[in-house]
This record gives structure tokens, C-alpha cells and sequence, in this order.
């Protein structure tokens, strides 16, 4: 397969995928397409970590610049629980659009990687816009790749970020912390 297009979500999960798909003879160009990161300094850091980190590896990087928190938000707001999926779609769909409009054979994503992603959910999506766009997805699960890949990340000296990626998840990360405080200073003066 000559043309993949590699939606990339950050760099510590790309090295899950790029030499995997590599042994098989296969050379990504990477897309970095995430309009679903939140604040702005996570997308700023995760975009320029991966963007400094393709040349190292010679592979070929598209950047699709959306910082689109207003955009995000008033996709998710009715539904919040729900915010995955359309991330997932969201990211997915743009991915596969792009490949068939610029003339790649296949497209796939980084989200296969991680341990922490609803797979099933991304993989439904992406063939879905696969058929949808008339370009394959090639799906590989990267998974068992994820740990390793963090750790090489590590080695790197590559950003690690905390959190999936949107504000909400952001929050969850922290909502031990806010409730042991919500507790402690609900109805406290100080």
C-alpha cells in the first residue's frame, strides 16, 4: 500500500503505529487533525511535539489547523456523556475525507493505540466514513503496542499529556480531588 494517511492524535501514541506499519512496508503521512483538545496550551503542545518529531523520523506530516473549543462544546453540551463519540466521528470522519480528496489509498489512526479509547466505537466510525468517502481504512489494533510506545515516548523526552484530550476529560481527572474539596469546604468559613 503506497499512500496511508495516519490521523494522529499526539506523538507518544504515533510511535504505537508508525513502525508497525512500516514493517509491513507501508509509509504514513501523518495528519494531525484534533479540534476536540482543550485548553489551548494542550493542543499547542501536543501539535508541536508531534510536528518537531515527524522530520526525526522522516515521515511526511499534514497539519489541519482547528483549534475548535466553541465548535466542540456546542457539539457535546446536550450530551456530555456521550462526547466520545463524537470526537471519535468527528476526527475520524475529517480524516477520511481528507484521504479521499487527496488521493490516498487508505487512511487509519493513532486512536487504535490506546488502551484508554472505546475501539470498537473508533473502528465503527472509520469504516463507516471509509465506505462513505470511498477510501479503505486500514485497520490495524495497535494496542498492544501502547505501552511500549509511552515508554519509548518517555525516553524521548516527548509531552505526556494527562488527559484524553477535551476539557470534560480534563475534569475527570480531577474529580476525586474536587469532590474531596467540595466535601471539605461545603458550608465552611474560613
Amino acid at each position: 500500500m503506497d499512500s496511508v494517511l495516519l490521523h494522529c492524535c499526539c506523538a507518544p501514541c504515533s510511535l504505537s503505529c508508525i513502525e508497525p506499519l512500516r514493517a509491513e512496508g507501508i509509509e504514513p503521512t501523518a495528519f494531525w487533525y484534533n479540534p476536540n483538545i482543550h485548553p489551548w496550551k494542550e493542543y499547542q503542545a501536543r501539535r508541536d511535539c508531534l510536528v518537531e518529531y515527524a522530520p526525526t523520523i522522516h515521515m511526511k506530516m499534514i497539519v489541519r489547523e482547528e483549534y475548535g473549543l466553541r465548535d466542540f462544546v456546542r457539539h457535546v453540551a446536550d450530551d456530555i456523556d456521550r462526547r466520545c463519540t463524537y470526537c471519535y466521528e468527528h476526527r475520524v470522519e475529517e480524516t477520511a475525507r481528507f484521504a479521499a480528496e487527496h488521493g490516498y489509498e487508505a487512511f487509519t489512526s493513532t486512536l487504535l493505540a490506546s488502551v484508554y479509547q472505546n475501539h470498537e466505537k473508533i473502528v465503527e466510525a472509520a469504516e463507516r466514513f471509509g465506505e462513505q468517502y470511498g477510501v479503505k481504512f486500514l485497520y490495524r489494533d495497535f494496542r498492544p503496542n501502547f505501552r511500549a510506545g509511552n515508554q519509548r515516548a518517555r525516553e524521548l523526552g516527548f509531552y505526556m499529556q494527562k488527559y484524553c484530550g477535551c476539557v470534560f476529560s480534563e475534569a475527570d481527572r480531577y474529580q476525586k480531588q474536587i469532590d474531596r474539596d467540595q466535601e471539605k469546604y461545603t458550608e465552611t468559613t474560613l
